[in-house]
């Protein structure tokens, strides 16, 4: 497959992140390998979204702290980055609405038609504008060089990413989102279709088959509209969760497990074990957390008490 016949895929992880660990970190490179060597996807971007402070979780700590965390764990990558949008509303937030949000700001900012995983639209352009222009766009005089290349598209996608959902605000101040930006043009790209997937662990796969925790509307529009990225964890069988649940067999298409071999060390996801080993003073943090993260956390006073 060519770069503009397979799928390009943006990541979305939400969660509490608190704190966000290298596991949380190494999900994203494992799924984005993956996607990578079935030959059908180009991972172009990876979001992290800490959940509101109105989501009640013991020990959960200010937004204010955990967007920070997580900038400070993403630093150094040049794909992934934190979008504050979900900590910024007036309350909590669903899983589902924070993939609603991001698919239609990606269609504001990019003109983009996001398709699902197996159904993809017609015609899934980035860069088309909304009315047709008179104006001639390409010439015919077979200079194909003016044409856009599938470079120049990932271009403006990364452009647009990290314009709109890679937000690295100031550590003293958080810029908010600029939904009103437009980089759309008036020059049509070749087509390409481009998706935003749910990326999580085995563990929340399996809470979709606990009984009245999701709203059974949302689990169809995050399975059957979006699709899942499943990075398996602690010997998980995502096939024996999936065969748990009706709406999971119903979309099973469209849930994506990662299956990769022992050459990805995986470190340690729970934020649980991460927090007690800093209550502990515990070595082995080092092996949870990355260093600016670590540093942030003792100069805060965080997670230092039972509490949280």
């Amino acid at each position: 497959m060519t770069e503009t016949t397979k799928t390009h895929v943006i990541l979305l992880a939400c969660g509490s992140f608190n704190p966000i660990t290298k596991g949380h970190i190494q999900m994203f490179e494992r799924a984005r390998d993956y996607l990578h060597k079935t030959g059908r996807f180009i991972v172009i971007g990876g979001i992290v979204s800490p959940v509101h402070d109105s989501y009640g979780k013991t020990g959960l700590v200010s937004s204010r702290h955990r967007l920070t965390m997580c900038q400070l764990a993403v630093q150094s990558s040049d794909w992934i980055r934190v979008d504050p949008w979900e900590c910024y509303q007036d309350t909590w937030q669903t899983t589902c609405s924070v993939l609603e949000h991001h698919r239609d700001l990606m269609k504001r900012v990019t003109g983009c038609i996001l398709s699902n995983v197996n159904t993809p639209s017609i015609t899934p352009v980035i860069g088309q504008p909304q009315n047709e222009s008179s104006q001639t766009i390409y010439q015919n005089n077979n200079n194909v060089s003016n044409k856009p290349t599938a470079a120049k598209i990932l271009g403006k996608v990364g452009e647009s990413l990290s314009r709109i959902c890679c937000v690295r605000p100031p550590m003293e101040r958080f810029t908010f989102v600029d939904e009103n930006a437009n980089l759309g043009t008036v020059m049509r790209y070749e087509e390409i279709e481009l998706r935003i997937l749910l990326l999580c662990g085995s563990d929340l796969l399996e809470s979709f088959c606990i009984p009245g925790l999701w709203n059974e509307a949302d689990m169809e529009v995050i399975v059957g509209e979006f699709g899942i990225v499943v990075v398996p964890r602690d010997g998980a069988d995502p096939d024996r969760i999936m065969n748990h649940s009706s709406i999971l067999r119903k979309y099973k298409n469209n849930i994506l497990v990662v299956k990769d071999d022992s050459n990805h060390p995986m470190s340690v996801v729970s934020s649980t074990k991460s927090r007690l080993a800093l209550q502990h003073g515990d070595g082995h943090v080092v092996d949870y957390l990355c260093q600016p993260v670590i540093d942030y956390i003792l100069k805060s006073q965080l997670y230092i008490n039972a509490s949280g």
